[in-house]
């Protein structure tokens, strides 16, 4: 959100100064009386006055944001700390695991006091409709009429709920290439992130119950990304009702994170114009003992 409106700042202050230049000239061509000279005058007064106010803005907003950062720095460990204390997280990547970021996301639930991941499973992208029909038997059989988007859905209760896994079963060998942890437990949150470009036809059918379905789950799900991921997911999470973080390499992102997973209100967060609830969410006291 800051930087975006620094940047605007920065253009309407060369708008300004390029307006200033073209009146100046116009000014000096000599082709002007001396009553359009005064207009002139003043509308390069007045602009240059504009000019100032822009550039004391920018520099104003760049201290506030440099000050909040080291705020958010500082009282970082403080602010985090036993958030998550008993509760434990499930992680899904949508495409290959990424070590940098899974190192974040566990990094937050980790200073937020919750023990090592539940599970991990990282989804293979995009699907084979044909063969996942093939492995849907039994009480499966429904997916195959119902289509993927149920059974994205399905996968979501699953992958909250634990205990028995018909669904995880039965397709994880054509669409999970990496996985640790078991589903013998539920969990009490899930973190979603995504390294593969935006997916189309069946499999964006398939992500979008998936998604639809852990939004809907009486568990805080949210969908993570750092701040210089070239193709933003926030936009496909946020309409799927999951809450977002968009820079969860930071500690904003990291405190975020782990606030939006204790059950702060839901919401997009972060630094860039699509976080359009603030930075972090409100932080509450933590409760005295």
């Amino acid at each position: 959100m800051f930087d975006l409106r620094y940047h605007v700042a920065s253009l309407a202050a060369v708008f300004v100064a390029l307006l200033i230049g073209i009146l100046v000239g116009v000014a000096m061509s000599g082709k002007v009386d001396d009553a359009e000279k005064q207009s002139l005058q003043s509308d390069v007064n007045r602009l240059e006055a504009q000019l100032d106010a822009a550039s004391e803005r920018r520099v104003t907003g760049t201290r506030e944001q440099k000050a909040f950062r080291a705020f958010v720095k500082n009282a970082y460990p403080a602010l985090i700390a036993d958030r998550l204390v008993g509760k434990r997280m499930a992680i899904v990547f949508v495409g290959p695991v990424d070590a940098g970021l899974r190192r974040a996301i566990e990094r937050a639930v980790d200073d937020a006091g919750s023990s090592a991941p539940l599970r991990i499973r990282a989804l293979k992208v995009p699907v084979d409709r044909s063969k996942l029909d093939g492995e849907l038997d039994g009480d499966l059989a429904e997916y195959r009429t119902a289509g993927l988007e149920d059974l994205g859905g399905e996968l979501a209760r699953e992958l909250v709920d634990g205990g028995d896994t018909p669904a995880w079963d039965a397709v994880s060998p054509l669409i999970v290439e990496e996985k640790a942890g078991s589903f013998r437990r539920p969990a009490d949150g899930v973190v979603v992130a995504r390294t593969v470009k935006a997916q189309q036809g069946v499999t964006a059918q398939f992500l979008k119950g998936f998604y639809s379905e852990l939004a809907a789950i009486d568990v805080p799900t949210i969908g993570v990304e750092p701040s210089g991921v070239s193709e933003s997911a926030v936009g496909v999470w946020s309409d799927a009702g999951l809450s977002t973080v968009d820079d969860i390499e930071t500690p904003a992102g990291r405190l975020a994170l782990a606030l939006l997973l204790s059950g702060s209100s839901i919401g997009n967060y972060g630094l860039k114009e699509t976080a359009d609830d603030g930075i972090v969410p409100r932080v509450e006291a933590q409760p005295s003992e």
